[in-house]
């Protein structure tokens, strides 16, 4: 057993301890996203500085707890704000919540981000799905020794993001008449925004949107078994393609203008779930 995997087991039996809830499926609420949470029936709330050995986070808009309720008569586990790469963390402990989520019982991922817009077409509001991803400049999580009880040395990637799970989003958003884009998000380390020379690098990849978080939990989460979606806000235009500089508050502004929307469709997803 890897001193990872201890770790994990240790902040599993934990939250068992207190919660004796049995979750179906797991949500992570990106930056200015948390409110969700606030909207569930919730049964018990559990902060991540509780659990032995556990990171904390340290950004604002991220309230870092785990809420632990039902959206639509699903049990549902949900992160209420994560850990970054670039608040100091190693990617085990940036990817551990996401593991955590997988031992406590959770087969179904629903990642959420605030991102900016590469893709001209997009706009501050536009909600997007992901289709796949680019870890850029990012480590793999699996990289060290592997944690066999989770997942094997060497995963298949090639569908990160669950067909079945697209298609139930796709749904969800016809019936609520929202417009959902799909496309492809890159994550960096951050915390710095990206430069407009970067920016132009990213779209000769093929990304449509940046972000600095998501991708690196979709691959420990795939590594683990689990079915993925991921929906992406988009706050801003990324550098070089406005003339306002970028801020975090422009993220969390954004964010709460998209808020009813981005409710209303997490909410039909889950409950497609």
């Amino acid at each position: 057993m890897t001193e990872v995997y201890s770790k994990l087991l240790s902040a599993a039996e934990a939250i068992r301890d207190r919660v004796g809830f049995t979750p179906r499926a797991a949500l992570v609420l990106g930056s200015g996203l948390g409110a969700f949470a606030d909207g569930m029936e919730i049964s018990s709330a559990v902060d991540y500085g509780e659990l032995p050995g556990f990171p904390k986070s340290t950004v604002e808009g991220h309230r870092g707890r785990f809420v632990f309720g039902c959206e639509r008569g699903v049990p549902i586990v949900v992160m209420q704000g994560r850990v970054h790469y670039y608040e100091g963390y190693s990617m085990d402990e940036v990817v551990m919540p996401v593991r955590l989520l997988r031992l406590l019982g959770a087969t179904r991922l629903v990642l959420t981000n605030a991102v900016g817009a590469i893709n001209a077409d997009y706009a501050a509001g536009d909600l997007m799905l992901i289709g796949d991803h680019i870890l850029y400049g990012v480590p793999s999580p699996l990289i060290g020794a592997n944690i066999d009880e989770l997942g094997p040395r060497f995963p298949d990637m090639s569908e990160v993001y669950s067909k079945a799970l697209l298609d139930n989003a796709r749904d969800a958003a016809r019936r609520l008449g929202i417009t959902l884009r799909e496309g492809v998000y890159l994550q960096t380390s951050g915390p710095n925004f990206e430069t407009p020379a970067e920016i132009r690098a990213y779209r000769a990849l093929g990304a449509d949107v940046v972000g600095m978080s998501t991708a690196c939990e979709a691959v420990a989460a795939r590594h683990a078994g689990m079915e993925i979606c991921g929906v992406s806000c988009v706050s801003n235009l990324a550098a070089g393609m406005s003339s306002a500089p970028l801020t975090h508050e422009e993220v969390q502004t954004a964010a709460n203008a998209a808020a009813p929307r981005f409710r209303a469709l997490i909410s039909e997803i889950i409950a497609g779930l």
